[in-house]
């Protein structure tokens, strides 16, 4: 798997998960949105081939969904 194919994958990944998180949480929600605008930059740098930045921004996108469920 190349840079590219990975930075993809972790993207689609961070799609799957996000349909699967619900919460009624205000705080969890702003957590949430904050994920989903490191996750849309990811998508920005991969397609501007800033593969690097991407692949930081789709796991920190992670992390904070991780991080919920965490606390949960």
């Amino acid at each position: 798997m190349n840079e590219r194919e990975r930075v993809e994958k972790d993207v689609l990944l961070f799609e799957k998960n996000l349909l699967g998180f619900e919460t009624n949480d205000e705080k969890e929600t702003n957590v949430v949105e904050l994920a989903q605008l490191y996750y849309e930059d990811a998508k920005y740098y991969l397609r501007g081939n800033d593969l690097f930045t991407a692949f930081g921004c789709v796991n920190y996108a992670h992390g904070l969904l991780d991080a919920l469920i965490k606390i949960r």
